[in-house]
């Protein structure tokens, strides 16, 4: 497309109040809201078969959540809260997804979609106020509003390699995991990318495979999960304040559910700060070890340096061949997304699985057998993408989706995104995103229920006042923006190359892409605005 002119305007388009894509966790609650609660006549659409959104297509060995399954989940109706019972700490990915069906069920959401189903170009009427959206089979649809529940990790990057189509085995990524499932017992299996992703699968399948060549390009700093069955003490307190729960969450800076530390490292002597990452260690969590024990880990450079040497210290203790321990030890910050793990480095002390660095050994092609490196062909059955995702960005780019005066949104983001607090951009009327780029650097389901409750208030709005529409001043866009590389320039986060500011994905411009704000900022501001009437924002006639 890349023409605005290339998504017409039809008389038969089929007429609804929104259209909203995507049917993870921000995508059913906004059609609860919007639906059941508001009243409008919503249009759901999602590429997948089914509810579940990044939960739908991640079902690599492995998948689960790394946050608190108390916080993981939905606050908005404390019965459902009773009614569901997490199994443990971390829930995996098909209690993740038979949880989403279960909601969807509960509110009979699954009629207002069309699954299985792309849209493929947005365009804005300025005449009617109203907005064009035409679908992979070529259905056309006229709406007052747009909600885009697209994902922040959903567009899976597969790197360019040399020779992928010519290798003869399985290749797949983790993102489009086969549905029925995949039998890796007795193969040779490749794992490239050692990242959140790649350290679940490789823990998981590494007793099962006959051989697992893991390639390397980045280490990791990684701390143990620590599985365990949901506290029943601690679930018995939530319940017995159920509101008072849900407000410290939403006035926390991560909204993990967890303790987040006010101490910071350089009140302690070397001795202590080391117990107290042991004590960490020992209990588990990879947000809990850079958020609970400090708070300071992501900001000051000794604190950050203390956390790096014990990780690395544990490094050297657990694996065995000093070769693999100095391979798997990072040498730069603690300073991405954290990753917690299920026995990681000790998988490498196993005589299936052989670590192969990237850095020091480049892949050169991937052959008719198997990976060539610069020192040989590794011959495989099967290779496994675990190589991540163009964040942010992604999902809202690769269809066409044009604006106020045919402003084209890939143009507009092409240097970097520009938004606002993750919810929407300047020079997009009625146009509104969940956790897009902007948002809070924190968990996703709270964050989700907060930005949805703001764009209901947003569509209220524009009813209640006999509006056409309602957009963000460009003005506002550009403070806050700023305000985003102010708070981003006072971590260590932008020092690194990680998903977090796009240099993962080549040729994408390094940019700040989250507001390190934190939840409670995020909420306070989302809701000052919805107090002053929508301040900031112009509504047009």
């Amino acid at each position: 497309m890349h023409n605005p002119a290339s998504i017409p305007f039809v008389r038969d388009a089929i007429q609804t109040d929104v259209v909203l894509i995507g049917a993870g966790f921000g995508g059913l609650y906004a059609m609860h809201k919007l639906r059941n609660e508001l009243g409008l006549q919503v249009q759901g659409f999602d590429a997948a078969t089914g509810v579940g959104g990044t939960w739908y297509w991640n079902r690599y060995p492995g998948a689960r959540a790394d946050t608190e399954s108390t916080a993981y989940c939905y606050s908005f109706d404390e019965q459902l809260f009773h009614d569901w019972q997490w199994s443990e700490r971390y829930p995996r990915q098909s209690e993740i997804l038979r949880f989403l069906n279960f909601v969807a069920d509960r509110y009979d959401l699954h009629r207002s979609y069309r699954f299985g189903t792309t849209v493929i170009g947005t365009r804005y009427n300025d005449d009617t106020g109203r907005w064009e959206v035409v679908t992979g089979d070529g259905q056309h649809y006229s709406t007052q509003f747009i909600v885009e529940g697209v994902g922040l990790l959903s567009a899976r990057h597969v790197p360019d390699f040399k020779g992928i189509d010519q290798f003869q085995g399985e290749i797949h990524h983790t993102s489009r995991w086969p549905l029925t499932g995949m039998d890796l017992r007795g193969k040779r299996v490749g794992v490239i990318g050692t990242g959140s992703t790649g350290v679940q699968l490789i823990t998981t399948i590494a007793p099962e495979v006959a051989h697992l060549s893991v390639f390397q390009r980045t280490p990791q700093y990684t701390v143990p999960a620590v599985h365990r069955p949901v506290d029943p003490v601690f679930l018995a307190e939530i319940k017995a304040d159920y509101r008072g729960y849900w407000a410290r969450v939403r006035q926390s800076v991560s909204a993990f559910g967890i303790h987040e530390s006010t101490r910071t490292a350089g009140l302690d002597t070397p001795a202590e700060q080391h117990a107290a990452f042991e004590r960490q260690w020992q209990s588990g969590g990879g947000f809990q070890f850079m958020l609970s024990v400090y708070a300071d880990i992501v900001t000051n450079r000794d604190a950050n340096a203390a956390a790096t040497r014990f990780i690395t210290g544990k490094i050297r203790d657990i694996v065995t061949d000093p070769d693999t321990a100095a391979a798997l030890t990072p040498t730069d910050l603690y300073a991405r997304r954290p990753l917690c793990d299920d026995g990681y480095y000790a998988t490498f002390n196993r005589d299936n699985v052989t670590l192969i660095d990237l850095k020091r050994h480049p892949l050169i092609e991937i052959t008719p057998a198997g990976i060539c490196t610069d020192a040989g062909e590794i011959a495989l059955d099967v290779i496994v993408f675990a190589t991540g995702f163009d964040a942010f960005t992604g999902n809202y780019l690769k269809f066409d989706q044009f604006g106020r005066d045919g402003l084209s949104l890939r143009e507009k983001w092409a240097h970097r995104p520009r938004a606002w607090h993750g919810v929407t951009t300047a020079g997009f009327p009625n146009w509104f995103m969940i956790f897009g780029p902007m948002c809070p650097f924190t968990s996703q389901p709270p964050a989700h229920e907060v930005e949805v409750e703001f764009i209901a208030e947003a569509i209220r709005h524009v009813r209640a006042t006999g509006a056409a529409s309602i957009e963000l001043e460009t003005t506002v866009e550009d403070t806050f923006m700023a305000q985003c590389d102010t708070l981003a320039a006072g971590t260590l986060f932008h020092e690194t190359d990680s998903w977090i500011n796009g240099s993962n994905i080549p040729g994408k411009p390094k940019a700040t892409m989250v507001f390190v704000g934190g939840m409670a900022a995020h909420v306070a501001e989302l809701q000052r605005v919805i107090d002053s009437g929508f301040e900031g924002f112009i509504l047009r006639p």
